[in-house]
Formats: C-alpha cells, sequence, structure tokens
C-alpha cells in the first residue's frame, strides 16, 4: 500500500519542525470544545496525534485510491447532460464520496457544524497530498474556502443552512466570480441581484469559468446596487442550483479535465444575501480569493512533487551512454533545481499558511475574547495587525512563486524523459498540462507580483526579515546569514530607489523586487530547517535499505546551496532595479512594432 503523506520525507519533517502544538492551543481555545464534541482533544498533544492520523488516511486514498484513477478521469472528463446538468467523470464521483466518508470536507470549520476545526497548515499539506493524487479533484475539495466564508460572513441562520452539509461531504460549492467581461477586474461586475417589495433578491445574467458550477452551493458576486460603479455597488450571494440555474457549456481545457469548468445563466434565480450590502467585493471576496490563492500554491507544490518523482525515478532507471541518465551532469543539476525547488516553495507556502493561521487567531481574540488589561489588548491588537499585513504579502507570494515553480518542474521533467515524457505513456505531460493553469486562475502571476510589491515596498518585508532574521541558527549557517542580512540591505537600497520613481516604476519593476524578497525570506527558512532540533533520518541512496542520514544535514547542504547561489542574483536583480530604466513606458511602440494582422 502506498501513502502520498509517509513518503514524503519533507512533508513529515515540516510537521514537525513547525510548531503545531501552539496552532492547536490556540485553534481549540485552551481545548473548551472537548467537553461537547468526542472528537475534539483535550491536549495540544492529541490535536497534533489527530492531524497525523487524518494526513496518514489522505496520504493512502491519495495514492491506492484516487491516482490510479487520474490517468481516466483525465481521458473521461465531464459531459453536460440535456437536461442541463453535469456528470462528473466516475474517478472523481467515487474520490469525493471517499473524501465525505474520510469526514474530511469540513477542514477548517468549527466543530458545532461538523468541521474538525484544524489550521490551515494542514489543509496546505492536505490539498497538496490531494493534488499529487490528481490535480483535478482538489479543484473541488480545494474549494471549502466556500464554506470558511459562509462561517465568517453569514447570518447564524445561514450557516446552520449550508455549513452541516458541507462538512458532511453532501455538496460541493463554486466560487461565481468571473463574467465573459469581467475576468480579474472583478469591480467591472455586471450580473445583477435585484431586490423585490418583500425583500427578496434575484439574481440575473452570465457568469463565465466558474470552477465546478455545477456544484450544489453557489457564492455569487453581483451588482446591487444598479446606480453605483465599482466593488462598492457589489455583495455577496449564495444560491443553489434550479430550473432558473442554467449551465450553458463546458469549457474544453487543455488540462485539469476532472474538473468541470461552466458558463452560467441565471434567470432570475432566488439567493439569500451574504452579510451586508456593498461589502462583496472587500472584504468578502477578498478574503475567499486569499484562501483561494493559497489553495491553488498547495495545488501547484502536489503537481510539481508528482512531475519530480517521475523524473527522478526516470533519471535513475534510463541508460545512455552507458550509464545512467542521472550521472550526466545536466541532468543531475536539472534534478537538484527542481528539488530544492520544490522544497523552498513548500517552505514558503506552510509558513504563509502558518501566518495566517496566527492572524485568524489574533484577530478572533480581538474580536470575541479581549482581555481586560489595556496593554495586554494593545498588544494584541499590534500582533492582529501585523500578521495581517504578513498574511496580506505572503499569500500572493506563494500563489505567484509555487505555481511559477511548478510550470517549470513539470516543464523540465518532461525533459529529463525526452521524448518518453512527450508520450502519454508516462504521466508527465497531463501534469504539464495541469501546471498550466496554476499561474493564470485566482489572479495570474502578473497580479500576484502587483499585490506582493506592495507588501515589499511599504516595509511589510523588511519586518518580516527582521523576525525571521532574529530567530536562533546553529553556528553552521552563520556564513549563509551573513549573506541574506546583505541581500537585505541591497532590498532596502532599491525598494528606496523605486519609492522615489512612484507607483508606475514599482509595479514595472515589481518582478525582481519580490523575487529578491522571496529569496531572502525562503533562505532564512531553509537555514532555520538546518537548525531544527527535530530527530529525523532521511535515506542518502535509492532502497529502502540504503544509508541514512539526518534530515539537518541535508537541509544544511539544501539551505548552503540555495543561499549562495542567489547572492549574485539578488545583487544583480536590486542593481537592475536601481538602473532606473523606463524604455517600457517611453519606447513601448517603437519596441513592439505595430499591432500584426491574425
Amino acid at each position: 500500500m502506498g501513502n502520498f503523506y509517509r513518503d514524503n520525507d519533507d512533508i513529515q519533517f515540516l510537521f514537525k519542525h513547525i510548531n503545531l502544538a501552539e496552532l492547536a492551543v490556540a485553534l481549540e481555545e485552551g481545548f473548551r470544545f472537548a467537553p461537547e464534541f468526542d472528537y475534539a482533544p483535550s491536549s495540544a498533544e492529541e490535536a497534533v496525534q489527530n492531524y497525523d492520523m487524518v494526513l496518514e488516511s489522505l496520504g493512502e486514498l491519495g495514492a491506492d485510491f484516487i491516482a490510479p484513477r487520474a490517468e481516466s478521469v483525465d481521458r473521461e472528463g465531464n459531459t453536460l447532460n440535456e437536461d442541463g446538468s453535469v456528470t462528473r467523470a466516475q474517478g472523481i464521483a467515487e474520490a469525493l464520496e471517499k473524501l465525505a466518508q474520510a469526514q474530511v470536507m469540513g477542514f477548517t470549520l468549527p466543530y458545532r457544524y461538523g468541521g474538525l476545526n484544524f489550521p490551515n497548515v494542514l489543509y496546505s499539506m492536505a490539498t497538496e497530498i490531494i493534488s499529487r493524487a490528481d490535480a483535478s479533484l482538489m479543484n473541488i475539495f480545494g474549494l471549502q474556502g466556500i464554506a470558511e466564508t459562509i462561517n465568517a460572513f453569514a447570518s447564524e441562520e445561514l450557516k446552520q443552512e449550508y455549513l452541516p452539509p458541507f462538512a458532511e461531504g453532501k455538496v460541493t460549492g463554486a466560487m461565481v466570480l468571473t463574467e465573459p467581461d469581467a475576468g480579474s477586474d472583478l469591480q467591472a461586475v455586471k450580473l445583477r441581484a435585484i431586490e423585490d417589495s418583500e425583500g427578496h433578491w434575484f439574481l440575473h445574467g452570465v457568469k463565465r469559468f466558474i470552477t465546478n458550477g455545477c456544484g450544489e452551493v453557489l457564492l455569487v458576486l453581483a451588482r446591487s446596487e444598479p446606480d453605483r460603479s465599482g466593488g462598492l455597488g457589489l455583495s455577496l450571494f449564495v444560491c443553489e442550483p434550479g430550473p432558473t440555474v442554467h449551465i450553458r457549456r463546458l469549457e474544453d481545457k487543455l488540462g485539469i479535465h476532472g474538473s468541470p469548468t461552466c458558463e452560467i445563466f441565471f434567470d432570475n434565480t432566488p439567493c439569500k444575501l451574504i452579510g451586508e450590502r456593498r461589502r462583496g467585493l472587500a472584504p468578502y471576496v477578498a478574503t475567499l480569493m486569499n484562501g483561494a490563492r493559497i489553495g491553488i500554491a498547495a495545488q501547484s507544490m502536489g503537481i510539481a512533487e508528482a512531475a519530480y518523482r517521475i523524473a527522478r525515478d526516470y533519471a535513475a532507471s534510463r541508460k545512455q551512454f552507458g550509464v545512467a541518465i542521472e550521472k550526466l551532469p545536466a541532468v543531475r543539476d536539472m534534478l537538484i533545481e527542481m528539488k530544492i525547488a520544490i522544497e523552498t516553495g513548500r517552505a514558503l507556502l506552510y509558513d504563509t499558511s502558518r501566518v495566517v493561521d496566527l492572524a485568524v487567531v489574533y484577530n478572533r481574540q480581538v474580536e470575541e475574547n479581549p482581555p481586560q488589561d489595556k496593554d495586554e489588548l494593545k498588544a494584541l491588537k499590534n500582533n492582529a495587525r501585523t500578521y495581517k499585513r504578513y498574511a496580506g504579502m505572503l499569500t500572493p507570494m506563494s500563489k505567484y512563486l509555487c505555481s511559477e515553480m511548478c510550470n517549470r518542474v513539470a516543464y523540465d521533467a518532461i525533459q529529463v524523459l525526452g521524448g518518453s515524457g512527450y508520450m502519454r505513456d508516462y504521466a508527465s505531460e497531463r501534469h504539464a498540462r495541469d501546471a498550466r493553469i496554476t499561474t493564470i486562475y485566482e489572479g495570474t502571476s502578473q497580479l500576484q507580483i502587483v499585490a506582493a510589491v506592495r507588501g515589499v515596498c511599504s516595509g511589510t518585508a523588511e519586518k518580516y526579515l527582521d523576525e525571521l532574521a532574529a530567530l536562533e541558527y546553529d553556528d553552521d549557517v552563520k556564513d549563509l546569514l551573513d549573506l541574506l542580512a546583505a541581500g537585505a540591505e541591497q532590498l532596502k537600497a532599491a525598494i528606496e530607489f523605486t519609492k522615489d520613481k512612484g507607483n508606475e516604476y514599482m509595479d514595472l519593476y515589481g518582478r525582481p523586487l519580490t523575487d529578491v524578497a522571496m529569496d531572502l525570506i525562503n533562505g532564512y527558512l531553509l537555514c532555520g530547517q538546518a537548525s531544527t532540533k527535530v530527530e529525523m533520518d532521511v535515506p542518502a541512496a535509492p532502497g529502502a535499505n540504503g544509508p541514512t542520514l539526518p534530515m539537518r544535514e541535508r537541509k544544511r547542504t539544501m539551505a548552503r546551496r540555495f543561499v549562495t547561489k542567489n547572492a549574485p542574483k539578488i545583487k544583480a536583480l536590486t542593481e537592475l532595479v536601481c538602473q532606473g530604466d523606463k524604455s517600457t513606458f517611453a519606447e513601448y511602440d517603437t519596441l513592439v512594432g505595430p499591432v500584426p494582422e491574425t
């Protein structure tokens, strides 16, 4: 029997390295739920054991049930029936049934609605495991953020109506946001929400590119204020399928074939308002999309892990010129870079998820259980603000880094396999097709950079780097910390230069600035992993009976390669920013020429 959790040394290491007990204490609120709910833990140790058992179960389900069906799911796809209903691929339907039986469809929901009350970092681990098995299934499993949004903003009546079925796996949801003329620019949404004289709401209009639009719970962004343009005219609504909800088409896509992508026409569909009017885009959909972006980062990690493993296995067994091709320097270097890219992406994603958990905990304490002492309350509010800013910067960074990495690893995996990778004999081509969407949906990489660079240039990145630099590290990585400190100074100088040039210049050089900030953050995270107190050995050579070495030693080697190779890159990128080249603005027409005929 396989297990996509137990066979991944890095996930298991990070499970032990991250202080999950601290998160458990905060989320369980002193373990006050244990007397009321049988499956609620009564201690941090029990909570962490529960986390481990659930990942173990998902890992086994992913390896033995979901992954073997992924190829047939990709070939079969979804079917739009004559009555407008959608039939999912058999493997997806069966997997959803198994996930419901495993009681993991309410991962972060409170106990009172049947949820597991798990931290986001565990949800990211679970999402990665599911995505490695079948990336298209994640697009349904990963939509639990819809339930989280209802929990965060809806009335208690709506929570009681929708959340228990979500947690039981009886329903799935859809984020119904995008329109033919409103993709990334959601402020341009036109679908109308009409209120009648009795206070009932109805939806009318078209939505497009809706993942799992055939789901049973639809969260719809609509214009409730016809006389008000922009985001302040939008509200968020919930509705269900029925005779007035028409799936007009299923998109014929490059990849993730098991995930139905729908065009929907709402013909005066009855719906209910979520929260308050005019707050649909901010904060409701903004919160929903931030969660979805972390989900796509985790999906990217799963695809990359699956693609890398095929390439690594092939390189070790395929012989050319009398040797396994992994002996060839070019292939060997490619595999090393793929492995380091995966583990740095995972480091940033899991740390982002941890920060999001802390932001949620601090904000909840401020709103629901504020301390009486004024100094304690002030400190708590400061923590809530600080971690909200950290999460606001790290979330788009994670989505950008992991999705771009995923595409690069999937591309290189095919290259390692050569002609075989281009054929359907291996899953490499499917992983490459599935990977391509990750840099596009839930906000393109370019939009993630626009969001992230504001955190970089506002002082948030500097503060976070200072916090990371202040942690305890082993003497073995002291020289690496010196390189990171030098890079942080170079970034600071580039930021000061950029701020003098205005927002347009900041957006122009957002990618190098964000890349440098991410390299520095990941450098510190890898140095922290190299200084870990976790006692864990990993295989040093292929084969279960081969020699082992301490994880700390392996992480030290990885940190050294990552930091030393990136130091010149950081210097070069910050110097590029400080050159002040504005030819993109001044010479655009000259450089790109006229619009070509098509």
